[in-house]
């Protein structure tokens, strides 16, 4: 349930479709620019209902699988 949610997310900020975002899908095969990132972080923010995403939480996050874990061990608290 969580991908479904983060790739259907990813898809409308990216404009790309959703079928292809994978598990092994980079912010770099997205062209992600630090802003997109900002974006991205307070969209997931809102979609997850996380409170404010640390950045020190995000610098270890490359790709899909790895936001999915973080977005996992928040939800799991």
């Amino acid at each position: 349930m969580i991908f479904e949610k983060l790739a259907a997310l990813l898809a409308e900020q990216f404009s790309v479709d959703v079928d292809s975002i994978t598990m092994d899908t980079t912010f770099e095969d997205l062209n992600a620019d630090s802003l997109d990132i900002v974006e991205l972080t307070m969209a997931l923010e809102e979609e997850f209902g996380l409170e404010e995403m640390e950045d020190e939480d995000l610098s270890g996050i490359a790709t899909v699988a790895d936001l999915v874990r973080y977005l996992k061990s928040k939800l799991d608290d």
